[in-house]
């Protein structure tokens, strides 16, 4: 009988000491990762990125900083335009994340890009929009001049472009060059002088109509999230009027990187490119099914 309790007891014994080395192996992998994460050298990554990406990019820095706590990413969001002026200026940045080519191809040309990086990652959609419940007399772009204010981007601002080149393919508008070369002014007078609030960029497009200041405005699709109850999409414009609104990002030539730097913007680029990403993009209201 004896025996017995002792077996019982040194079982006992046994398996708490078992349970007891799990808990002090996991206690040590745990600690092994978080003094990983603490060895890596801290850096920080400038990012450009166009006024549009601004909600979905701060969601997927969230994510990324979950694995790279070391990792600061700090955005610049604006137009596109602006920011290729500025990176062609000297301002340092490590990653372009363009609303359009036409600035990508520039910064291309300007020998900024790094080799093999430029990859199409985005579509969107134009949309023209007003308040909920507005009582406006617009549908869409083809009785765009029945608004009493429009809210639109300018030339050199990818959703202005592409307003006025779906101007164009409709007939209102006329040129004989690049449609971003046809002025604020030109666009009102062939709307029969509708008064227009001309926009630095996207955001401010719908921040006009979004508080009212101006009836309608043109943006983008994926800048209606989380205005579904705030704005009324009147016409979703087909690419067939304004082509197609290709999202390309790209890494950027930085001599003032260290390597450190370097190689956190290369894998922040990797992330922007990886399907997880792309479950986010799709969620922000972003097309993600393009050629790369």
């Amino acid at each position: 009988m004896l025996k017995r309790i002792a077996s019982v007891l040194l079982a006992g014994v046994m398996a708490v000491s078992l349970a007891a080395c799990g808990e002090n192996k996991k206690t040590e992998e745990k600690a092994d990762d978080n003094s990983k994460n603490s060895s890596k050298k801290e850096t920080e990554i400038q990012v450009f990125i166009a006024a549009s990406l601004n909600t979905v990019m701060t969601e997927l820095a969230k994510e990324y900083n979950e694995d790279h706590p070391e990792v600061k990413i700090t955005f610049n969001a604006d137009s596109s335009g602006t920011l290729l002026t500025q990176i062609e200026e000297g301002y340092e940045c490590d990653l372009f994340f363009s609303a359009a080519q036409k600035q990508m191809d520039q910064l291309e040309a300007d020998g900024l890009v790094v080799d093999g990086t430029r990859a199409n990652v985005l579509n969107n959609q134009v949309v023209v929009v007003s308040l909920k419940d507005s009582g406006t007399k617009v549908t869409g772009l083809e009785n765009l001049k029945d608004a009493k204010s429009i809210a639109l981007a300018g030339g050199s601002v990818p959703v202005g472009k592409y307003t006025r080149q779906a101007l164009v393919n409709l007939g209102t508008l006329k040129t004989d060059g690049e449609v971003d070369a046809i002025t604020t002014a030109q666009v009102s007078q062939a709307l029969g002088g509708v008064e227009i609030s001309e926009e630095d960029n996207v955001s401010k497009v719908l921040t006009a109509v979004a508080e009212g200041s101006c009836e309608v405005g043109t943006t983008y699709y994926s800048d209606t999230y989380g205005y579904e109850e705030k704005l009324d999409i009147l016409q979703t414009v087909s690419y067939d009027l304004t082509g197609d609104v290709i999202y390309p990002i790209c890494q950027v030539q930085n001599d003032e990187a260290d390597k450190t730097q370097t190689a956190a913007a290369k894998d922040f680029y990797k992330f922007v490119l990886s399907d997880k990403a792309k479950k986010v993009f799709d969620a922000y209201y972003f097309d993600t099914d393009v050629e790369r």
